[in-house]
């Protein structure tokens, strides 16, 4: 009885460090060499990986790669697209909700899910060259490296 009791305290713990943790999206299709830099991890991207916060998504010359995050946010990047996700938050019963990508290069198309729906001010993709506050559904961007 009590090897039971332990075990579920483990279980217990587990959870709610995977919690702690969770993930913002997945990565849904892949194409070519993608790669998700996580920390001081290189993970190659694959169907159905996990994406946190914080994660590098970039893609190589022959490269694409699409992600739905938590909320229905979808992002598509072309061939040598380099973007972060800096910032997901989406707790809406709480009023919590932000999505703030950082991309450097690279091409990317952009459909909003329910943060832009419930709280336009609330999404922000960064550039090298500009801030886009997304207002609308979808756009595409393109950055070019010098």
């Amino acid at each position: 009885m009590k090897a039971l009791s332990v075990a579920a305290l483990v279980v217990l713990l587990l959870g709610a460090a995977e919690g702690a943790t969770s993930s913002v999206g997945l990565v849904k299709v892949v194409v070519g060499i993608a790669i998700v830099q996580r920390g001081d991890q290189t993970l190659p991207a694959r169907p159905g990986l996990p994406l946190m916060e914080g994660d590098l998504l970039r893609t190589g010359a022959d490269g694409r790669l699409g992600v739905v995050l938590r909320d229905d946010t979808r992002v598509s990047l072309g061939p040598e697209t380099e973007i972060r996700i800096d910032r997901f938050m989406f707790a809406p019963a709480q009023g919590h909700l932000a999505l703030v990508l950082k991309m450097a290069r690279g091409v990317a198309a952009y459909v909003s899910g329910k943060i832009a729906k419930l709280d336009p001010e609330a999404v922000r993709v960064e550039t090298p060259v500009a801030i886009v506050g997304v207002r609308g559904t979808r756009f595409a961007a393109k950055i070019e490296t010098p």
